[in-house]
């Protein structure tokens, strides 16, 4: 398993390893020739795996359907980074202590924190997506904050090193 794994790494690794050479060249090039990187431009580490995880803390009580949540709310982040969903981390404290506005009636505040991957769209649609799973507890979309953190790959450990070795 753990050779599988190391396998795995090491070819995602390469990949992207090229895709970063390639998107240095195109860099190189168009500012040689004077021309801007386009914003279509993928920044290569976002293909790589890499911690995206979520930490979510809400006032309400989940319930029997936690569980349920955390799963779909891994699925959501998947879905919205294109992480694969082996690497995705998802921890949910209910029935804490939170207030949103001075007020303590139902909230919720989210961290998610990824190496690449972190957008205007996917940090939107994750957004969306874990506020349709609070609703039905009584979260209103206007008491969620989520913050998003593109973290650095020397600040992720995972495997007793960092992403960056």
């Amino acid at each position: 398993m753990k050779q599988a794994l190391t396998t795995c790494l090491l070819l995602c690794f390469c990949r992207s390893l090229s895709a970063f050479t390639l998107a240095r060249s195109d860099l190189s090039n168009n500012l040689d020739s004077g021309l801007k990187m386009s914003a279509n431009h993928e920044h290569p580490f976002c293909s790589l795996p890499g911690d995206p995880s979520l930490i979510l803390t809400t006032n309400v009580d989940l319930g029997d359907k936690k569980m349920e949540i955390m799963k779909a709310c891994s699925k959501a982040i998947a879905a919205q980074t294109g992480k694969p969903e082996s690497y995705i981390a998802v921890s949910i404290h209910d029935k804490a202590d939170v207030i949103f506005g001075g007020s303590d009636e139902p909230t919720a505040l989210g961290c998610v924190y990824s190496i690449g991957a972190i957008s205007v769209e996917s940090n939107g649609g994750l957004t969306n997506d874990i506020t349709d799973l609070l609703e039905p507890f009584g979260v209103l979309e206007n008491r969620i904050y989520i913050n998003f953190f593109d973290m650095p790959r020397a600040n992720v450990g995972w495997s007793r090193k960092t992403f960056a070795g």
